[in-house]
């Protein structure tokens, strides 16, 4: 929202919050200038192989590498023996189980040794003259085991007689949560006109970022320091989970640096068993050691996403009024419990189920479980998309068994303007939203009230047509401090050092949008450095839909601190006193006058002066910390139509409508690419992307011939519209957009579909709804 206080300047229309400025990143990228981590090549390094377990669940008798010792160009075989003394990889999240105890953690070690729990599991690590001499090495390493029982799914692993991962974890629960008064939820259940009551699948998905994992370790002996090339999400919490918890050392004495990266969602946010390897290779040999995995590799130890078993239950009056909610959910962790993998089926469940509806009461109860599967952790939206998923279904289901309009209903119990601030019970305060408004927006674009027509015409050409509607709301992150440091460089830019980090959104532009728009520090002049954790103070990553929120307030406020600095030096400059000066797009002016000084020319001469006085600044830069602003309420209305060829499953989406509030935007061009990615993705989980595990664990889609994503003709065209009610709880007033897309487009898709098929008897289906699974339902098979 521009600043009216500051005068006109046409750069501004261009550049300033709220235009559609076109990424800089991408001319770069586009001509394949991007530097991701594999693509950095240090001298003398050497390359990594790892090798994985082929077991789902084993005890290992006897692992000998001694021929991929000994094979050529082999420098060195890394194994659990070579890492003692070494810290764990571990889950601090403070949540207690249901008898006020804490959750219990799985001490991850770097590489396995007397147990293999799922396939994929890091054994060995072979470091070679080259990356081919260390693939062939390790096809050397002869593993002898004890094949043990596997268990794949969190239900059957809570089973009395289920094999068991680890001796000190009973039933494999690593906790049983509960959140809410369940004796007042089963008053309000046993008083309810109506109960509704859906058993739902959250399917697992495989991430499949562009960009698979890749890693260099590096250590300079001089400095006793590890160095660590990486993707990832945020350098700052990366460094301190590898010196805190696995190389048990000092800070300082830990460095992360991250190039471009091709793609995360959540996946490449934490610490991941290959690391320490690596940077013990290079400390024992000397020379930096690269890792890049392949895709088969990434499919099988890249954290997935998603996986919980959910029986969803809403409460309601003879009117349709909402009396209350409850999750009964089973949550697959994987293997090992990753840092926020308890989260999504929690916490996150709790906060978004209740969505932009008044809800009085809510309950979840949740086993969060241990399977010989690839661990799970967050992946785009992480507990949002699906909290809003299950209160929609829960609604249409019910409106149907009701003989109520599924649209009335969800009016009825939209949260209204004049009950902000609104109080949920989970702890949640909204600041504000139009809800039944954007619902009306989003049908009229729609145009849902002539729908049965189409309808009609569908059915006359034996396909079956139907039509979802999905509101959401999601609540972002958790508040994080983040740094926002500002740099006059003598080249003539300006440097943004930010603790966020960008994967693909396109931080750079709007950051700059920001200070520019602030400061008046020409946009071209705008740089960005967020991938080194030596220049960071703090940072919280990418991550919850935040960064604007976080790194934006951060820029805003220290933007405030470079004109109070400026207004200092510009007085000394002009021969004034700094109460006479005043900041107007970017000059610093002698009130009353038209002497004046640009920014970039008091930060020049700033720099070359050598006696200043005291009271002067040298510099304009500043080092800030934003302390942190409280979550955010992004929501809008998703309407999916689509049609069904009952003779082959296929669906063929007609029309996508979506209609959101993310508060004030800062690059609409930004905004919408972060839809048009959320929803295709959640059309992915719905209709195409299915892990599927064998009855002995082994992952049966390891690849793309195996596992299905959807491709750009799957794909609708997106009708995308804003109706802005700005957040009341951070500087910009923005509210977040990159996990909104998935949120809407489940339960939209979801809705769409049920729709479509419930003329020939199906009232509901788990994702992904493949075409073989539509046929099925429809021909009953």
């Amino acid at each position: 929202m521009p600043d009216t206080n500051l005068p006109f300047d046409p750069t501004r229309l261009k550049f300033g919050i709220g235009q559609p400025v076109p990424r800089q990143e991408d001319p770069k990228l586009l001509q394949g200038q991007g530097r991701y981590t594999d693509d950095v090549a240090l001298p003398g390094q050497l390359h990594a192989w790892v090798f994985r377990s082929p077991y789902a669940h084993a005890k290992v008798l006897s692992l000998d590498v001694s021929a991929a010792r000994e094979a050529p160009g082999v420098q060195a075989v890394i194994t659990a023996a070579d890492l003692e003394g070494y810290g764990a990889m571990v889950c601090a999240m403070p949540l207690k189980n249901a008898d006020g105890s804490a959750l219990r953690t799985t001490h991850r070690p770097a590489l396995a040794s007397d147990r293999l729990r799922f396939v994929g599991d890091p054994i060995a690590v072979v470091v070679a003259e080259t990356r081919a001499q260390a693939r062939d090495a390790a096809e050397l390493i002869m593993l002898d085991v004890d094949m043990l029982p596997a268990v794949t799914e969190a239900s059957a692993a809570a089973a009395p007689d289920a094999p068991l991962l680890y001796d000190d974890i009973p039933g494999n629960c690593v906790l049983d949560f509960a959140f809410g008064d369940a004796a007042q939820v089963a008053e309000a259940f046993a008083a309810a006109a109506h109960v509704q009551k859906l058993s739902i699948r959250n399917s697992r998905v495989v991430v499949a970022a562009m960009e698979p994992r890749s890693a260099i370790g590096e250590y300079d002996a001089a400095e006793g320091r590890f160095i660590l090339h990486v993707g990832c999400q945020g350098v700052f919490g990366l460094r301190n989970q590898l010196a805190d918890d696995i190389l048990k050392m000092p800070r300082e004495k830990v460095r992360v640096l991250t190039g471009n990266v091709g793609g995360s969602f959540g996946m490449k946010a934490n610490a991941y068993p290959e690391y320490l390897p690596l940077l013990h290779a290079a400390k024992q040999l000397g020379r930096p050691v690269k890792w890049t995995d392949d895709r088969s590799g990434a499919f099988q130890s890249d954290q997935h996403g998603r996986d919980h078993e959910v029986v969803a239950e809403l409460a309601l009056d003879s009117e349709g009024k909402f009396l209350a909610v409850r999750l009964t959910s089973y949550a697959n962790m994987g293997a090992y419990l990753s840092t926020v993998a308890p989260l999504m089926g929690t916490g996150n469940f709790v906060k978004n189920v209740q969505s932009n509806y008044t809800m009085p009461l809510i309950e979840v109860r949740t086993k969060s479980l241990l399977t010989n599967t690839t661990p799970v952790s967050a992946y785009r939206g992480a507990g949002r998309p699906e909290g809003n998923y299950f209160m929609e279904r829960l609604i249409e289901e019910a409106a149907r068994e009701m003989g109520k309009d599924p649209v009335a209903i969800r009016r009825l119990n939209h949260i209204r303007p004049d009950q902000f601030p609104y109080a949920a019970p989970t702890g949640s305060v909204y600041d504000g939203g139009e809800f039944s408004a954007i619902l009306e927006d989003a049908l009229r674009a729609a145009d849902f009230a002539n729908f049965e027509s189409r309808r009609a015409e569908s059915k006359a050409r034996g396909m079956l047509r139907g039509i979802g509607v999905g509101n959401f709301l999601e609540c972002t992150a958790p508040p994080m401090k983040e740094q926002g440091g500002i740099r006059f460089e003598k080249d003539g830019t300006v440097t943004i050092i930010t603790g966020t980090l960008d994967y693909g959104q396109g931080h750079w532009s709007a950051f700059a949008q920001v200070l520019h728009q602030k400061l008046g520090v020409p946009f071209e002049a705008i740089r960005l450095k967020q991938g080194d954790s030596d220049e960071l103070v703090a940072g919280g990553g990418t991550g919850g839909s935040k960064s604007l929120m976080a790194s934006g307030a951060a820029i805003v406020e220290a933007s405030a601190l470079v004109v109070e600095k400026g207004k200092l030096a510009a007085a000394h400059v002009l021969e004034t006193a700094p109460a006479d000066i005043e900041f107007e797009w970017g000059r610093f002016v002698v009130a009353g006058t038209d002497r004046a000084i640009g920014i970039m020319e008091l930060a020049e001469k700033l720099r070359e002066s050598h006696s200043l006085p005291s009271e002067v600044p040298s510099s304009l830069d500043v080092t800030h910390v934003f302390d942190q602003a409280p979550q955010a309420y992004p929501n809008g209305c998703h309407v999916c139509e689509l049609e069904v060829d009952p003779d082959t499953g296929h669906v063929t989406f007609l029309n996508y409508v979506a209609v959101n509030d993310f508060g004030v935007i800062v690059n609409p061009l930004l905004v919408a690419g972060q839809a048009h990615g959320g929803i295709v993705q959640g059309i992915g989980q719905a209709l195409h992307e299915r892990v599927a595990y064998s009855e002995e664990g082994q992952l049966l889609s390891a690849s793309f011939m195996d596992y299905g994503l959807p491709r750009a003709e799957d794909l609708p065209d997106f009708q995308l519209s804003s109706r802005e009610v700005p957040c009341t709880t951070n500087p910009l007033g923005a509210k977040g957009c990159g996990e909104a897309g998935c949120a809407g487009s489940l339960p939209a898709v979801m809705n769409a579909l049920v729709e479509a098929l419930r003329p020939v008897g199906v009232n509901h289906l788990d994702m992904p709804a493949t075409p073989e699974v539509i046929w099925r339902a429809i021909h009953k098979v």
